[in-house]
């Protein structure tokens, strides 16, 4: 019943930004925690930033560049991405879940996934 959608992946140059837009139905995201990670060629899938009720959470490889966001009338939730570096190449995935979590275990409904590239 939970779906969940990624856009806004693409190709940008180093230094360039990339805005991710996930819009979930089947769920209110406003009750929910949602994550955003990622997953890179032959890596395992880590993650990249939260938000919750209570507040937001950042990988330290991506703290001071990204932020995620929501808008609650819309359901939807954002991540803006500023200064990409080659090394955030993955394709990155929404997430929900029901509790603050760094770890993909408490999250029951997971999107298709997003390419995200950056050159150079």
């Amino acid at each position: 019943q939970v779906q969940l959608v990624e856009s806004g992946g693409g190709l940008v140059q180093a230094g360039g930004s990339l805005r991710l837009s996930c819009a979930a139905s089947g769920r209110t995201i406003s009750g929910y925690t949602m994550g955003w990670f990622r997953q890179a060629p032959g890596k395992e899938r880590e993650f990249v930033a939260s938000i919750t009720w209570s507040g937001t959470d950042y990988a330290d490889s991506v703290k001071g560049r990204f932020t995620i966001s929501s808008e609650n009338a819309k359901n939807t939730v954002f991540l803006e991405m500023n200064s990409l570096i080659p090394e955030d190449s993955a394709i990155y995935y929404c997430a929900s879940g029901s509790k603050r979590s760094t770890t993909t275990r408490l999250y029951d409904a997971w999107g298709q996934g997003t390419q995200v590239t950056v050159s150079s």
